[in-house]
């Protein structure tokens, strides 16, 4: 079984080797027909072609000084015009990463299905192969340690502190520069037209990765916890809505030229629901983009509330949503390094109130400008405030931080800290709703299985020893501390709301 491990974990190593290495690989070359066919508005057409004439049909070894020289062109064009406040003529569209695509010849785009197999399939099965051994482990229900504290990726060992600068470059290049991961992008360009019938861009890539690596880290999951049948379920649904709801729907959505929408999605988590081009968007398809607009609304006003009430967050943060979903598998190995301090839960809580708070500020100046056509509101421009919680909010904490810190902070890190709607949702479980964590203090043997693997920075065990339940409005209902107790002492329950703040006997201890 070693020898199936190593070769496996040999295998995957080699996969993302190859996969690195194609962000160093290719040659550019811009023709007259690439232009013309990638800047489809025939004024940007105008305005560019002769700033970029000396990059027609010049051949680059390299994509750095390819990428320089269409910026230095693109920005020279939008230079002048700023310079002579021709505003109107302001080229706002980025057209770099496109160009670069299709201006890559070479290698890379002659064998994109190959380097497809090899960067996804075969590391993918690199990866199972280094799970089987656990198939042959006996599965126990009670402690779980198995010296997660001293390997070096799951105790922030150098390993864990690479991998962690991997997922944080990996979201800067994605948010702030995709031209130089367009090599990525050309190796998912046949998937992207099959699902959405047209090219790959950034976010399509992103999304089939998120995919993949939900699936791969879904199937250590069932072997990990195949004696839970809890987690057993909750790992199929919050991938089946991952892969279907949130990356084929929409896809294919578009494929139909219809409004491309992920149902399970909703505000305030999809900031942008409200912004201006997304309700135009949706008012221009009629009666289906009206149902849409309205479905979106239902979810937080009704939705929410509802299903809060009856099963607590954890239908959504645990059984739904993508941002959990990835957590539940890429990071659960990481879900031991949550802070269980009270200093950690004081700043939690005035963080992602915070956050609450700013996107709430954030849609009503965005709706004011929708409906009065005013762009400042008290003076300050809306626009500006949009832009701020799209890169503080959207890229810095819940892309590069949430999930770029698993190996640092834990898996929760964007949940505890930084999700809006987690914190609506919080608000709700921890006042109205009939979940809770029972406890049986008298059978707890204080081994601190369930404090210690608490992704959410929970200290389980002081509930469990003063027989206390568990409301806290963080808590996902993961149902991980119930998992990993030797005694059974931690049970998920929707009971009467009246008794939530007392302590809860079960029959056998009254």
């Amino acid at each position: 079984m070693k020898t199936i491990q190593k070769i496996g974990l040999a295998i995957f190593i080699l996969c993302l080797g190859v996969f690195i290495s194609l962000l160093g690989i290719g040659h550019y070359q811009l023709s007259d027909k690439i232009f013309k066919e990638t800047i489809t508005d025939a004024n940007h057409q105008q305005l560019l072609k002769p700033a970029v004439s000396f990059m027609i049909d010049k051949d680059y070894d390299s994509k750095i000084a390819f990428i320089a020289d269409f910026k230095k062109a693109f920005n020279s064009v939008n230079d002048e015009f700023k310079k002579n406040q021709q505003w109107d003529k302001v080229i706002y569209a980025d057209y770099t990463q496109p160009i670069v695509k299709h201006s890559t010849i070479g290698f890379v785009k002659e064998n994109s299905l190959i380097l497809f197999f090899i960067c996804f399939v075969v590391s993918s099965l690199g990866g199972l192969m280094y799970m089987i051994p656990a198939l042959f482990i006996e599965p126990v229900a009670g402690i779980k340690h198995n010296d997660i504290f001293k390997t070096a990726i799951t105790s922030r060992g150098i390993i864990a502190i690479l991998f962690s600068i991997g997922l944080i470059s990996f979201y800067i290049f994605l948010y702030k520069a995709p031209e130089y991961i367009t090599n990525w992008i050309l190796l998912v360009d046949d998937l992207s037209f099959a699902i959405s019938g047209s090219e790959a861009s950034q976010w399509f890539l992103y999304g089939f990765l998120y995919c993949l690596v939900m699936t791969v880290m879904s199937a250590r999951m069932y072997i990990k916890y195949r004696h839970n049948n809890y987690q057993l379920v909750r790992t199929t649904s919050v991938l089946f809505f991952q892969i279907a709801f949130a990356f084929l729907i929409p896809n294919i959505l578009s494929k139909l030229n219809l409004p491309s929408m992920d149902f399970k999605n909703m505000w305030p988590l999809d900031y942008t629901f409200f912004f201006d081009y997304r309700i135009d968007g949706l008012i221009s398809k009629g009666l289906l983009g009206y149902w849409m607009l309205g479905w979106g609304i239902f979810l937080f006003v009704v939705g929410v509330p509802v299903m809060v009430y009856f099963f607590g967050k954890r239908w959504y943060c645990s059984w739904v949503c993508g941002c959990g979903g990835l957590a539940e598998t890429l990071g659960d190995p990481f879900r031991q390094l949550s802070d269980k301090s009270l200093k950690a839960w004081k700043y939690e809580r005035v963080i992602v109130h915070s956050v609450l708070v700013f996107a709430v500020v954030m849609t009503a100046a965005v709706l004011y400008t929708y409906f009065t056509g005013n762009s400042k509101l008290l003076g300050i421009d809306t626009g500006s405030i949009r832009e701020q919680y799209g890169f503080f909010i959207g890229f810095i904490f819940a892309g590069a931080i949430g999930t770029g810190f698993y190996p640092i902070m834990g898996s929760r890190v964007w949940c505890r800290f930084g999700c809006p709607l987690a914190a609506y949702l919080g608000i709700m479980q921890r006042f109205k709703s009939r979940f809770r964590i029972t406890t049986n203090g008298a059978q707890c043997i204080s081994c601190g299985n369930c404090s210690t693997y608490c992704e959410m920075g929970i200290d389980v065990r002081a509930y469990a020893q003063k027989g206390e339940n568990i409301i806290r409005s963080s808590c996902v209902g993961c149902g991980v501390c119930a998992a990993v107790c030797p005694r059974g002492v931690l049970k998920l329950e929707n009971l009467a709301e009246e008794g939530r703040f007392e302590a809860y006997l079960r029959p056998e201890e009254k």
